[in-house]
């Protein structure tokens, strides 16, 4: 089924050249169905690229999805015009009155700071408060997942030695959740960060459980046990080469900053990498937006 987008945003000719099925809102207006209301605030700075990843998968479930994007209004961005923004994204003022199914928070580059330095940290945490009475499920990923623990029950993200970039397998801890439905026992992930939670702080908190982890990586989804916040530390919406060319800017910078693990066949970087998440993180996706958010949300917002 599709994802419905405003006419005009370019991540549209991308997803339907892959033969994901996107609904402009021309078409859907037509249609009598309610569909799925799925907020995501965008924090990456190529605002274009995670669009079209996030929508790729929001795409690959029989559901219709009515995606609407949020921006920060308390800091301009430096890398998406503000002509695109305008034309399709939301700021949190316009938005605050209305009612979600789901709502995705992203990763942003800013993991290495304070919570509180962060410049729209206060305009952050009124939504994710908000977030509260006005979103089914909310799913964070990576820094977000980091900023989303750290808000809703005080569990502190800390430095690692060196960034934890590569793709690792992880283990499921909890086989009867439907989140990690169908998932094999062991999968694969990428991760992209500086910083963690630890185990130890995410078990003091009741009602939340770690529901993956991974020996090398750590902890990668946590969640409410009734399902309204889901915290995924990695970024299983990555494309083949998001972490080559991470990995290549990173290089440019400093010549000592080794190759992601476990990515480029033989651990060489002139070569392709082969993606070993994509059929996880469809199904990471999928389950949570049939059962966290779908069989949950009412049917009258």
């Amino acid at each position: 089924m599709p994802i419905k987008v405003p006419d005009s945003i370019p991540a549209k000719k991308i997803l339907t050249a892959e033969n994901v099925f996107v609904m402009d809102e021309s078409v859907a207006f037509h249609q009598d169905i309610r569909a799925l209301k799925i907020l995501i605030l965008n924090l990456m700075p190529d605002k274009q690229v995670t669009e079209v990843q996030i929508l790729r998968l929001l795409g690959n479930t029989p559901l219709q999805i009515d995606v609407k994007f949020l921006r920060m209004e308390s800091r301009a961005s430096k890398h998406t015009s503000e002509e695109y923004l305008s034309a399709f994204y939301n700021v949190f003022s316009e938005v605050r009155g209305m009612r979600f199914d789901g709502m995705i928070i992203t990763g942003a580059p800013v993991e290495q700071m304070e919570f509180e330095s962060v410049t729209y940290w206060r305009e952050l945490t009124e939504i994710m408060a908000w977030t509260d009475a006005n979103v089914t499920s909310t799913f964070h990923i990576c820094w977000g997942a980091q900023a989303g623990l750290y808000y809703h029950y005080g569990i502190p993200k800390l430095p690692l030695g060196r960034k934890r970039s590569g793709v690792f397998s992880h283990t499921v801890n909890k086989p009867g959740v439907k989140l990690l439905c169908g998932f094999d026992d062991v999968f694969w992930a990428p991760h992209s960060r500086h910083t963690e939670v630890r185990r130890e702080d995410v078990e003091k908190v009741p009602g939340l459980e770690i529901l993956s982890e991974s020996t090398e990586a750590g902890v990668y989804i946590a969640a409410s046990t009734d399902g309204k916040r889901v915290f995924v530390t990695g970024h299983s919406e990555y494309d083949p080469l998001t972490l080559r060319n991470e990995y290549f800017r990173d290089l440019a910078k400093d010549p000592s900053v080794l190759a992601p693990e476990n990515y480029f066949p033989g651990d060489d970087p002139a070569k392709e990498p082969k993606v070993l998440w994509r059929a996880h993180a469809n199904l990471l996706y999928g389950n949570w937006l049939n059962y966290y958010v779908y069989q949950e949300t009412p049917y009258q917002l």
